[in-house]
């Protein structure tokens, strides 16, 4: 299939690419940096842009994991992101409409689910999120995805488009730009717990995505590690987190003190991903368990932490 990878330059893209090719998709990158997997250099915001590729290049279908991030609120105005992230996604999903696509995938974030009661830790149990909560975003990043979302489901609706939505945990490998209170490693790998994925986890989730999207027609997953916890363990979460993860993981603790890390004391958020494995027939493969296989084996984390990393957008 001949396809547009949008963000093929950025984290994801450099992974994604490579997977879909092996696919046997013909795959054109789509960036507004230059990359090993960008034939395009330009920008969603571009229709003139973007309805030429579809004319030149005949796509059939289309990954749409370019995108302004948390982490550029600080570097662009809020314009910025309704003209890339809402204007840009229309332009995709108009000219794959147009153009009879076989599928489109959108890459979304969790983040839209965050409201500031669950971030600021105020509630009195972990909130458990799956698909059927609501939406709750609390700044321009969010506030802009979930708008993109509504898009999909309209064009979808009017136009039959298969679209799925994916609504990824964290994969990225810089450091938390918020927060500075563990180690990057160390946070990270907690957040196996109930937040995160690996970015190859990722990838292979956009494939599998792009495979049953003529089926399913529409839908939307979230996509982290699957977490060792339960609904009911919810309360305990936000009380005692190290005496939960205990139950599943009696090794944990040691051997974090080995590694000079800690254990969250407690967890605000659980990500549900079960729709994902029953529907898409996904599963992350990488989890907290193999976190601490690498710990205890003196292996190499099995997760990517780059406190330099740098968008390619950015150093464009």
């Amino acid at each position: 299939m001949r396809l547009l990878l949008t963000g093929s330059s950025g984290w994801l893209g450099r992974f994604l690419a490579p997977r879909l090719r092996g696919a046997g998709h013909d795959v054109f990158g789509l960036d507004v940096a230059s990359g090993a997997d960008t034939d395009f250099v330009g920008s969603v915001a571009d229709r003139a842009l973007v309805d030429g590729i579809f004319g030149e290049r005949g796509i059939g279908a289309v990954i749409h994991a370019g995108a302004l991030h948390k982490p550029d609120i600080a570097r662009y105005p809020e314009s910025a992101f309704h003209e890339i992230n809402v204007e840009g996604t229309r332009h995709l999903l108009e000219a794959a409409a147009a153009a009879g696509a076989d599928s489109f995938v959108f890459t979304s974030t969790t983040s839209l689910m965050i409201s500031e009661e669950i971030r600021s830790g105020a509630k009195d149990r972990a909130a458990w999120l799956n698909e059927e909560s609501p939406p709750a975003p609390r700044n321009v990043y969010g506030a802009t995805k979930l708008e993109a979302e509504l898009l999909c489901r309209r064009v979808h609706d009017e136009t039959g488009l298969p679209i799925l939505i994916l609504r990824t945990g964290r994969f990225f490998p810089e450091e938390d730009d918020t927060h500075r209170d563990l180690s990057g490693e160390n946070r990270k790998a907690n957040e196996f717990l109930n937040r995160r994925l690996t970015v190859e986890d990722a990838a292979a989730a956009h494939v599998a995505a792009l495979e049953k999207a003529p089926a399913l027609g529409f839908d939307t997953f979230i996509l982290s590690a699957p977490p060792p916890f339960v609904r009911e363990d919810c309360e305990d979460l936000v009380r005692d987190a190290p005496a939960v993860i205990a139950r599943s993981f009696p090794e944990a603790a040691d051997l974090y003190a080995r590694r000079g890390w800690s254990l969250p004391a407690h967890i605000d958020r659980v990500y549900d991903p079960s729709r994902a494995e029953r529907r898409l027939g996904f599963r992350c493969r990488t989890d907290f368990a193999a976190v601490l296989g690498a710990l205890e084996r003196g292996e190499q984390l099995p997760f990517s932490h780059d406190p330099s990393y740098v968008s390619p957008k950015e150093r464009a």
